[in-house]
């Protein structure tokens, strides 16, 4: 069954990301925990493209993977989890098989499908890709970490 959208104040009270670097704009579909699927708007305001580039602005690469990552910690998440927990960080602990398809520009809406594939020893393993207009644009496996730290 898939779980209704997930708007942006949502998000917020779930993951504990802020500006600039809360990368997940809504979540469309949800299944259980094992996949989700979610949207970033990329607009010329992201304060990256200053200088990343000014004379041609791409979406680093690395921003990308961070965005698929936040998207599969909202996995992590029991569905009826409205509070964030201000001791539980997210850490995100590996990449592997990372592919850059095609650049994400400035008007680009960035569509992630995040699924899970195993949980070993506390570490989760998703296998996440990204699109614009339907075409590829990254694809990767992520690993994410959830811990509670110490005051």
């Amino acid at each position: 069954m898939t779980a209704a959208a997930i708007d942006i104040h949502q998000i917020i009270k779930r993951l504990p990301h802020r500006y600039p670097i809360l990368l997940v704009d809504r979540v469309l579909e949800v299944e259980g925990s094992t996949r989700i699927k979610a949207i970033k708007n990329v607009t010329i305001n992201e304060p990256f493209f200053v200088g990343h580039f000014p004379s041609r602005p791409v979406m680093p690469g690395v921003l990308i993977l961070e965005a698929m990552a936040q998207a599969s910690a909202l996995l992590l998440l029991p569905p009826d989890s409205n509070k964030l927990d201000p001791d539980v960080v997210y850490y995100f602990v590996g990449i592997d098989n990372a592919r850059f398809k095609r650049p994400v520009e400035p008007g680009d809406q960035l569509v992630m499908e995040c699924t899970a594939e195993r949980s070993r020893g506390g570490i989760y393993k998703f296998h996440a890709v990204a699109r614009v207009d339907g075409e590829l644009a990254c694809e990767a496996d992520l690993m994410c970490t959830v811990r509670r730290i110490e005051a």
